[in-house]
């Protein structure tokens, strides 16, 4: 079906981790192992921080609200993914497609504000430390956080508006494991020139702008560290900074070659694009728990305290 209507495409087939027969069961385990760390490691971190009042602080706040869109994002691509591995089918339907876009969108987009307004916490509690507390208040937290739901829906809503106008040839292979922007548009037998424009434009907004305020806020952070006379301030607020640097160079830098660097369709391509899409949507989830908790004291303190049983709400907070 060429430049039919979209309603009868009754579903998509993914590519996959792989295309290799024999590499099937080894993807499924590694991606399983890989899905149930970042699920525990993220909720151990969500319960940490909330059953220790010590870490009631915008800064854990902002961590647990990243740890929390994490499991959402990871739990929109990697279960089905490990069901049409274990089924050995790659189908899935075409509303089940959408709906997978929207949230993957949302859930991503949100890793992103995150980032940047997590980026701007530092800047403020180092750069302007005895304002502090007035800048970063429990309303004004709760507002960011708010403010990132809204903007990630809306971006979301956008992108899956404008992929559910376009007409799919039938049972065209989606060149991804999950159902992406790029991968849907090299698909479509529609023109995807409005698709592509506001993919380079508003999807360009979303990652560049946050990317950009994120390096501000941290060479303004880094020229304030060096003007501390004290080494050992220098070093904790080097450690502090550091895990959050980690995190945004992996992520960004994997979204950036994935999203703004064009592609082939040929299959080398396939397997680079692929490859990028797992760092970032399964990496670098899995590994926020480890840089945030093993580079933090307090959350480290807190971690054994929740491992130990020894946790204790406030009420009063």
């Amino acid at each position: 079906m060429a430049g039919g209507n979209q309603t009868s495409i009754l579903e998509f087939l993914l590519w996959g981790f792989s295309e290799r027969p024999e590499q099937q069961h080894i993807l499924f385990l590694l991606f399983l192992c890989m899905y149930v760390v970042t699920v525990t490691g993220n909720l151990l971190i969500v319960l940490a921080i909330g059953t220790d009042a010590r870490l009631h602080t915008p800064m854990y706040f902002f961590l647990a609200s990243l740890s929390c869109a994490d499991i959402l994002f990871t739990s929109t691509t990697v279960p089905k993914a490990l069901v049409n591995i274990q089924t050995q089918s790659r189908s899935i339907s075409y509303a089940g497609c959408l709906v997978q876009l929207y949230f993957f969108l949302t859930f991503g987009d949100m890793d992103i504000f995150l980032l940047a307004t997590m980026a701007y916490d530092r800047y403020v509690a180092i750069c302007h430390p005895l304002h502090y507390k007035i800048v970063m208040s429990r309303q004004r937290c709760t507002l960011l956080v708010t403010a990132c739901w809204v903007l990630t829906s809306l971006v979301a809503m956008t992108h899956t508006f404008l992929i559910f106008r376009l007409s799919f040839c039938s049972k065209k292979i989606i060149p991804d494991f999950f159902c992406d922007l790029g991968p849907l548009m090299k698909v479509s037998c529609s023109d995807t020139q409005v698709n592509e424009l506001v993919l380079l434009f508003l999807g360009g907004a979303v990652i560049l702008i946050p990317f950009i305020l994120i390096l501000v806020s941290y060479i303004h952070i880094v020229s304030a560290i060096l003007r501390v006379p004290s080494a050992q301030g220098r070093h904790k607020a080097f450690s502090t900074c550091g895990s959050h640097l980690a995190v945004v160079a992996l992520f960004f830098g994997t979204v950036i070659r994935a999203y703004l660097c064009p592609s082939s369709s040929s299959s080398n391509s396939i397997e680079e694009d692929t490859a990028a899409a797992v760092m970032y949507t399964v990496v670098t989830p899995l590994l926020n728990p480890f840089i945030y908790s093993l580079r933090n004291k307090d959350m480290k303190c807190a971690l054994a305290r929740c491992l130990r049983g020894k946790v204790f709400f406030s009420l009063g907070q």
